[in-house]
């Protein structure tokens, strides 16, 4: 009788994260094996059978100690290219976090549009369909890409920490550009249900030019409330602590931090734990090995994604909404 349960795999980077997917699903890992060769080259092959399987591959592609971003690229289409060649009748790749993502656009002359070329990548091995958690720009990821992907979004787990921790709080969501105003009005309308009570709304400017971040002032009434600035993912932590800083200039009593994808680069650390942010909430789409026991440290919450990653993958395998 032919197996109908979905067949998850995981390079060893993101092995305890699948894991937990694993887990979740009620499914147990694959076995696959792993070489790395002398000279920087590896292989990855599935050690059990594929052949008209539905496969996943779960990998997050972030730097981290031992592996790069182009490691972790690399690892990935080989394998879903060997996934292909061993006949699985479907190989889907499942990214929480997508390298790559933001650079999505031409925003000068002879730019590379690497999301693009991303998705052409994963299409030439053979890949089926693509999945990831809370691209920067949602319109320009599905467009990308010539097979079915899916978009993942964390608000509803963000929203269910802060209705939890600040439901006795009068409120405020501040956008911190004009191309995250979307992802912020979804994440105030979530929390307003949640909460049964008006949520408001404010919106803060940023221009980036040769690398510089400069912050504008904020719109909206942050006087006497609590300000959420929610964001797809923390960086160098620049915008995060100009805006703070405006927020706390016009009167709110609190500012706190949700996004979904924690990279903590440079001196982010410094930043957002100078005190302007008394929470910052990210999941685990990206484990935060950048930030040392400190003051951020100490503000910083991290979300489980597996369980929605877990939803994704039944939903994708069973043909579910």
């Amino acid at each position: 009788m032919m197996n109908t349960e979905p067949m998850l795999f995981a390079p060893p980077a993101s092995h305890a994260y699948a894991q937990r997917v694993a887990t979740a699903l009620g499914v147990t890992l694959a076995e696959h094996e792993w070489r790395p060769y002398e000279d920087g080259e590896h292989e990855m092959r599935p050690l059990e059978s594929v052949r008209g399987r539905d496969v996943y591959v779960i990998h997050s592609l972030y730097a981290e100690p031992g592996h790069t971003v182009n490691d972790k690229l690399c690892e990935l289409l080989f394998f879903a290219g060997a996934l292909v060649d061993a006949s699985a009748a479907r190989v889907s790749i499942v990214a929480p976090y997508l390298c790559y993502a933001r650079k999505d656009r031409r925003s000068q002359a002879r730019d590379p549009v690497t999301t693009r070329y991303i998705a052409q990548l994963f299409e030439a091995v053979g890949t089926s369909r693509f999945a990831t958690l809370d691209v920067h720009n949602v319109t320009a990821y599905q467009n990308a890409f010539r097979i079915p992907t899916e978009h993942l979004e964390a608000n509803g787990l963000l929203t269910q920490w802060f209705a939890s921790h600040l439901h006795d709080r009068a409120l405020v969501v501040v956008s911190p550009d004009a191309g995250g105003v979307r992802r912020a009005e979804d994440f105030r309308a979530r929390l307003a249900r949640l909460l049964d009570k008006p949520v408001e709304a404010a919106f803060a400017g940023k221009l980036r030019a040769g690398g510089i971040v400069t912050g504008k002032p904020v719109v909206g009434d942050l006087e006497g409330r609590c300000a959420i600035i929610v964001d797809d993912l923390i960086g160098s932590g620049t915008t995060l602590s100009l805006i703070a800083g405006h927020c706390l200039a016009l009167g709110a009593t609190e500012v706190h931090a949700a996004a979904t994808h924690g990279l903590f680069l440079a001196n982010a650390c410094e930043k957002l734990g100078n005190g302007m942010l008394t929470s910052v909430v990210v999941t685990d789409s990206i484990e935060p090995w950048r930030v040392p026991n400190g003051a951020l440290l100490d503000r910083l919450s991290v979300l489980d994604s597996t369980p929605l990653v877990a939803q994704a993958i039944a939903h994708m395998h069973t043909g579910g909404g």
